[in-house]
């Protein structure tokens, strides 16, 4: 079953693709999420790359983290998540005590520490998820950030499980000191239970969410690389972690490719060290469908380029001349 293939499977509803950082996740991300629109795919393209390119894909600003009509394609929206932004959402609904002097009272120390190093990026995500719940896509893809992120992200249903669960179980031994003290902190009742029901709500999308992304009729994670030994490398400690955390995954996207031109010997020493792992890939990874795609001319911008590209994720294999 080639890429496109996959695309045409009507169950499918989340397609993410992952790798190394600079292997063209962007372009082949956006590639297939305009040919699925073309198609008769209502799609939705969302990047949770903190370095936003997805935009620049379309030649187009996707900024504000709002989904926004891909120009002159139907059925094509996009959206950059701004981690930030999100964050501050979530720590304005949270943060109504003061967690250190509360924490000391109650004996609840562990609530000083929700502000961890990448909670900004789990809030951003469950964003993401919170949003996949509610909206009526046919189909939505993903971009997703550099390797060593997106490890971090496949394992943040649980962890944002267990962060918004501490949560939820701190505001409930606190709602009667909040009661006593509504005045001081200048909250009524319905604003904190409003608050906890969102909470409450945010939790219960992200264990429905978990279950929807390891499921191989609904899921399936792309992997991006080019034929070099960092990219394979990375390759295969995400495979590890798709493999660890149950997301299904059954293609991969060889790109960058350089053509074969007889004149340039700088060109013919790339060729043979790519080919070199080209065969380790296809030797490693052999129950995978392999996409090969040829390093272009030009950069890879606007809806034309990336129909261009799309043709090409179809084939399952790489044209004998290359893209000139």
């Amino acid at each position: 079953m080639t890429l496109l293939e996959l695309l045409e499977k009507e169950s499918l509803r989340f397609l993410l693709f992952g790798g190394k950082g600079g292997v063209g996740k962007t372009s082949n991300a956006a590639a297939s999420a305009l040919w699925a629109a073309e198609h008769g795919r209502e799609t939705l393209v969302i990047s949770t790359d903190p370095a936003h390119s997805l935009g620049d894909s379309f030649d187009q600003n996707l900024s504000g983290g709002e989904v926004i009509p891909i120009k002159g394609v139907k059925n094509l929206f996009g959206m950059e998540i701004d981690p930030r932004k999100a964050f501050e959402q979530y720590r304005d609904m949270t943060q109504q005590v003061d967690a250190g002097e509360m924490g000391g009272m109650m004996g609840l120390e562990e609530f000083t520490d929700m502000n961890a190093p990448g909670s900004d990026e789990a809030l951003a995500f469950s964003k993401v998820l919170e949003f996949i719940q509610e909206c009526k896509y046919d189909l939505v893809v993903f971009d997703t950030a550099p390797t060593g992120h997106t490890l971090r992200l496949l394992g943040l249903p649980e962890m944002l499980d267990s962060f918004f669960g501490k949560l939820i179980k701190l505001r409930l031994r606190f709602s009667n000191l909040f009661g006593r003290m509504k005045a001081l902190f200048g909250r009524g009742d319905s604003e904190q239970d409003q608050s906890l029901q969102e909470l409450e709500r945010l939790k219960e999308t992200i264990s429905a969410s978990r279950v929807e992304l390891s499921d191989p009729n609904l899921t399936s994670f792309v992997i991006v690389l080019i034929p070099e030994a960092m990219a394979v490398s990375e390759t295969e400690r995400l495979l590890q972690a798709l493999y660890e955390f149950e997301i299904p995954s059954s293609h991969i996207i060889v790109n960058m490719i350089f053509p074969d031109i007889s004149d340039c010997s700088f060109c013919q020493s790339r060729k043979a060290m790519q080919l070199k792992y080209l065969t380790t890939i296809h030797d490693v990874y052999d129950d995978f469908t392999i996409t090969e795609i040829p390093l272009f001319a030009q950069e890879i911008q606007g809806v034309p380029a990336l129909r261009r590209l799309s043709t090409l994720l179809g084939t399952g294999a790489l044209p004998d001349k290359g893209e000139k």
